[in-house]
């Protein structure tokens, strides 16, 4: 692997068009030959915000590793506009747009990943477990790259949500009038018991997905994501079913980190991002 001060190449791809509606991300490419190994990133945002510059420092810091990254944008969703399962479907054809301009791109398409936080490490959960499961594959069939294989070889989740009615019953608490999951999912767990089975990461941990090691990161004081119902939750059911599963609990930690700069001074993304290289370099 190539110094941190390696230089990367940065570029806008569109990566899909999905019910008119132009996906692009930020294709973060390491120098050389390859072919690379890469992650698609999800950023967080509780569904309704968030932009893929979240991944500002992570792109150059993996390129410069020799990892590529493409950072994504998905729909989001607002109060009368659910993107469930749609947001879902944007994430995994992102995925397949990699796999299917791996040539093109210098990158090895059967050594690709997902790395998502928060909101996005719960997107990516379902694309990387649910595409094992068979679930989310089919949503747009007239892709380009619809036929491309979906599956991926890892996922890291970075204090993601895992158990959509916890977090429901949290947003119901704190925000009565405007429930972040209610927008995404379109209903509240009374109308549809199943709705937030489908929607839940912890539904695909079972033992026929798990070919895909996973990375769950999270902090130690997080006051957003209970990790003990979530990340713990996780774990336990990841392990249950066979999975190749490491964790990094940052202590001290709360939300919203994994976008600050890797290289500042007491940076709890810092704490993750050496890691995370560990991770990669033995599973991907």
């Amino acid at each position: 692997m190539t110094g941190s001060s390696a230089p990367y190449a940065h570029s806008t791809v569109t990566y899909a068009t999905h019910d008119g509606v132009a996906l692009q991300g930020d294709l973060y490419l390491p120098e050389g030959a390859g072919p690379f190994p890469a992650l698609v990133a999800v950023h967080g945002g509780g569904w309704q915000q968030g932009v893929r510059g979240q991944f500002q420092y992570f792109g150059p810091y993996l390129a410069a590793r020799g990892y590529g990254l493409l950072a994504i944008s998905y729909r989001l969703a607002k109060k009368g506009t659910k993107t469930f399962p749609q947001a879902v479907h944007d994430v995994v054809a992102a995925v397949r747009f990699l796999r299917a301009k791996a040539a093109e791109f210098r990158l090895d398409p059967q050594r690709l990943g997902l790395f998502g936080a928060s909101a996005g490490a719960h997107l990516a959960s379902l694309a990387a477990l649910g595409a094992n499961a068979g679930a989310f594959l089919d949503g747009y069939p007239d892709d380009p790259q619809a036929k491309a294989d979906a599956k991926v070889k890892v996922l890291v989740g970075v204090y993601g949500v895992y158990d959509l009615i916890e977090m429901w019953e949290r947003y119901r608490a704190d925000s009565p009038r405007d429930n972040n999951i209610e927008n995404f999912l379109g209903a509240a767990p009374m109308e549809s018991r199943k709705l937030y089975f489908d929607a839940t990461p912890i539904s695909y941990a079972t033992y026929a997905n798990n070919q895909t090691a996973v990375l769950l990161a999270c902090g130690t004081e997080d006051d957003l994501v209970d990790r003990r119902r979530n990340t713990d939750v996780f774990l336990r059911a990841l392990k249950q079913a066979g999975f190749f599963v490491r964790t990094c609990y940052v202590a001290g930690a709360g939300h919203y980190w994994a976008s600050d700069p890797i290289d500042e001074p007491g940076s709890y993304s810092g704490v993750l991002a050496p890691r995370l290289i560990r991770f990669l370099a033995e599973k991907l």
